[in-house]
């Protein structure tokens, strides 16, 4: 029996000893928009077998309307319950599934599948992938709408101890769903700005991890919301407050090596570790709009000059040791296996599965062409002036999303990693969100310019 069929059984056998009532498949579209079905149990070994068919021309991205056919396969090993949502009526649980075609071939628009292809890439150059997320969100007193403004839950700094009568005990709650779901937790504290929330995940393998922030998003709204607030991923939800990342550490193992590190180099970096840093750097802006995928995230990436609040977010392509300005950092690190490097563009309304494929592949891309590091950079990239930065040499990453389009239809990189289908589709989706966007009258320009 393969080790695939022992995981069958056991899911199967948990089902029935648990009372497990419902069985949730899900996956993503290309968005990293969560998609659900249900299963009662009994349906599950037929599923095991054949999968769940469904018209893929409704998900966003995955198909055209003669090849709509395709088949959710649900995998064993994700296979997850969810005790917090069981409310007496029985427990639930959830799996992750691969999106096949009918002939069970994957298919090419399915981000887990390209994930997985980008770390069989990396798993052909004998390295294992492995990421540690940062997510930011707010806690707000209402969902958001475009008829309602951003209220948080609390006006608490970074790392206060807050209580209200609103969400009190939320991250703990939030934590305890989180454990008991299977998903390691490792810090937790209120961030910067009122409302703001930062939870810290466990490193995992970046399939894992993949995974764990999309279930993390979904217990962290359920929780929010059983305590009668609303929780947002969104990039930039105040103007005059910081923006929400996910400052992710990466790492490359050989074996149980990690391969990151040398103890002869002064700074302990490894050759395959500057290449890997090298390369997203040079391929920082075509990246830009996978990592930052919506109209808002620029917001958030071009916030630095809140008066009075830090703001975190790299504008500049740059890399230095402990520099917090800087697009990439290398953590100060004791132990050879901590040794990781931390790309803080990124942020909490990524797709976790594109975003971290092409990081994974530009920092691939750097080993093996040889890619060498530029000098690090110890200025603090906020406090300078525009003539400062031009005249020290930092690209800028791109200032919007039209910007971060342009740039990555002109990569030869994003095409090979995220796959025809799912770059042209992306492309084709950001461009009309974008111009959706830029035609749109804001109530700043109603404010500013209705009596001229």
């Amino acid at each position: 029996m393969s080790r695939s069929e022992r995981q069958q059984e056991f899911v199967l056998r948990t089902l029935e000893e648990r009372d497990i009532r419902f069985v949730r498949l899900w996956f993503t579209d290309v968005l990293g928009t969560l998609k659900s079905v249900s299963v009662a149990p009994a349906e599950l070994e037929q599923a095991f077998e054949g999968g769940i068919g469904f018209d893929g021309s409704a998900i966003e991205g995955f198909a055209r309307v003669h090849e709509a056919d395709m088949v959710a396969m649900p995998d064993p090993n994700t296979f997850q319950i969810f005790p917090f949502e069981g409310r007496g009526i029985g427990e639930s649980a959830r799996m992750f599934c691969d999106i096949l075609t009918p002939d069970g071939t994957p298919s090419w628009a399915d981000p887990r599948h390209v994930l997985k292809r980008t770390l069989s890439h990396a798993a052909e150059a004998g390295f294992t992938f492995y990421v540690h997320p940062e997510i930011e969100f707010f806690l707000l007193q209402e969902a958001l709408t475009a008829d309602v403004d951003p209220v948080p839950v609390d006006d608490g700094g970074y790392f206060d101890h807050t209580t209200h009568s609103l969400a009190r005990d939320f991250r703990r709650q939030a934590i305890l769903a989180l454990e008991r779901s299977g998903i390691s937790v490792e810090f937790s504290h209120h961030e910067v700005a009122p409302g703001q929330q930062e939870i810290d995940l466990r490193y995992a393998d970046a399939l894992t991890t993949s995974d764990n922030l999309m279930t993390f998003r979904h217990i962290i709204k359920e929780v929010a919301t059983s305590n009668g607030v609303a929780a947002t991923f969104m990039p930039k939800p105040f103007t005059d407050q910081p923006g929400s990342g996910m400052h992710s550490h990466m790492s490359l193992f050989e074996g149980e090596d990690n391969a990151f590190h040398d103890p002869s180099d002064e700074a302990r970096l490894s050759k395959t570790a500057k290449s890997f840093i090298a390369g997203l750097l040079k391929h920082a802006p075509e990246y830009t709009a996978i990592t930052n995928q919506w109209a808002n995230s620029y917001k958030r990436l071009y916030s630095r000059h809140v008066p009075g609040k830090i703001s975190e977010a790299p504008a500049y392509v740059s890399w230095g040791r402990a520099n917090r300005s800087a697009l990439v950092r290398v953590p100060v690190y004791g132990k050879p296996n901590s040794a990781r490097v931390e790309i803080r563009s990124l942020d909490s309304a990524a797709n976790p599965y594109l975003a971290y494929a092409v990081l994974l592949g530009a920092g691939l891309r750097g080993i093996e062409q040889g890619y060498e590091l530029p000098p690090s950079s110890e200025d603090d990239l906020w406090s300078l002036t525009d003539a400062e930065r031009n005249a020290a040499g930092y690209r800028p990453l791109p200032a919007n999303l039209a910007e971060a389009l342009d740039e990555m239809e002109r990569s030869d990189l994003i095409p090979e990693v995220l796959g025809e289908h799912v770059f042209d589709y992306f492309l084709k989706n950001k461009r009309a969100e974008w111009e959706d966007y830029r035609t749109q009258v804001s109530a700043y320009e109603l404010g500013r310019y209705g009596n001229l």
